[in-house]
């Protein structure tokens, strides 16, 4: 999003400065709420479309995430990062692929990084408010810093009262929509101390492509 050049500019300034405030100290709730958390996991569905290109695909997923460490599965591919390594596990393929994760690609939002990522790296301003399913889904819209971000912008809806997440939207520049929506949100869950752990005894038979 660009910013909106008025004939009044001390009023549009004005507004636009507390927007950004409370969009701020929203998020700020939402972050120090996370970081309350010893594990969270999350169902969702994920969508992107692009009309210019006719695209549309939706598929579902989900992430188990403990600090930086997580396991994600979605379109067939589990991705486990054990805090070192990402390990990218095609089944279909019968192949792992084991790199480095490059956490310095700031327009990446990793599961990792999903509840955090908007720490640094973006102006914020408070959006509109809609009313989901009985609950209020309040929008901040994140604008990136860096004028080279493929990003355009991103609207992240939170919940007023679980200061939760709902969904993420993500626009290019290339009229691109990305679509991240949270249909089970749990914490502190019982989990394996094995969960983040690579075990290559499992995956004797697949191709193991070492990047690393």
């Amino acid at each position: 999003m660009k910013n909106i050049f008025a004939s009044i500019v001390l009023t549009v300034t004005t507004c636009l400065g507390f927007a950004q405030n409370k969009g701020k100290a929203l998020l700020d709730e939402v972050s120090e709420k996370v970081k309350t958390y010893e594990n969270i996991s999350i169902d969702f569905k994920y969508t992107l479309e692009n009309l210019s290109e006719n695209i549309k695909q939706e598929t579902r997923g989900d992430v188990v995430m403990q600090g930086e460490k997580y396991k994600l599965n979605i379109l067939g591919v589990t991705q486990l990062f054990d805090g070192n390594k990402l390990y990218l596990i095609s089944s279909e393929d019968e192949e792992v692929t084991i790199t480095s994760q490059n956490e310095d690609e700031e327009d990446a939002i990793t599961p990792s990084k999903m509840l955090s990522f908007y720490e640094e790296g973006y102006t914020y301003q408070l959006d509109i408010q809609q009313n989901i399913q009985g609950r209020k889904i309040q929008y901040v819209k994140l604008i990136p810093i860096d004028s080279n971000s493929e990003l355009k912008s991103i609207l992240l809806g939170i919940d007023s009262q679980t200061k939760h997440i709902y969904n993420l939207i993500q626009i290019g520049k290339n009229g691109s929509k990305t679509t991240l929506t949270v249909n089970s949100f749990k914490t502190n869950q019982p989990i394996s101390k094995t969960l983040f752990t690579f075990d290559a005894k499992k995956y004797q038979d697949y191709y193991i492509n070492n990047l690393d």
